[in-house]
């Protein structure tokens, strides 16, 4: 089905929008919380909750590609539980890859100029790192994924992620915005 169909279900209000979201996009929200909280039982909990949140959001939200702001709204809800079992254990390391690019980024309150020139980065990069970068920092692949999913040693896929985040944090600086 159609995001324009799925869309018009959402704005109908007729909760067949759920069922034809989980057909299209259920196994990649899955995967994208699964990749983040580590828990197919988690991920399927997250999945539940977005198709929720998406009910909620549509209308007066009529986005022009669902499978992004499914991701976005999947993606969110993962990382705050993955937040939330970090507070419970105290301190234990869940998102350790979020804190490879903290080197590179500057607090929250410039997102928006962030986001503009991550845009511009991630245009600039081959079509191959942009797809690497993505895995690790937006879908939260491990680097053996990574590697095995490019055909690459995964030192090697470490090796592309160092200096994509080194390019990062000079375009960052190239623009004015230090961490």
């Amino acid at each position: 089905m159609e995001d324009t169909a799925i869309i018009a279900l959402f704005e109908a209000r007729d909760e067949a929008a759920i069922a034809a979201t989980e057909a299209q996009y259920g196994k990649l929200c899955r995967s994208i919380a699964e990749g983040i909280l580590g828990s197919p039982q988690d991920a399927e909990e997250c999945a539940q909750d977005a198709y929720l949140r998406l009910w909620n959001a549509i209308p007066p939200a009529k986005p022009a590609s669902l499978s992004a702001y499914l991701g976005r709204i999947v993606r969110n809800l993962a990382i705050n539980a993955a937040e939330k079992k970090r507070a419970a254990r105290r301190g234990g390391e869940v998102l350790p890859l979020l804190a490879e690019l903290e080197e590179c980024l500057p607090p929250v309150e410039e997102g928006r100029e962030i986001g503009e020139v991550l845009d511009r980065f991630l245009g600039e990069l081959s079509a191959e790192n942009r797809r690497i970068f993505l895995r690790r920092y937006w879908y939260c692949d491990s680097t053996a994924a990574i590697a095995a999913r490019f055909s690459m040693k995964e030192g090697a896929v470490k090796v592309r992620l160092h200096r994509m985040r080194a390019q990062l944090r000079e375009k960052l600086e190239q623009e004015g915005i230090t961490p």
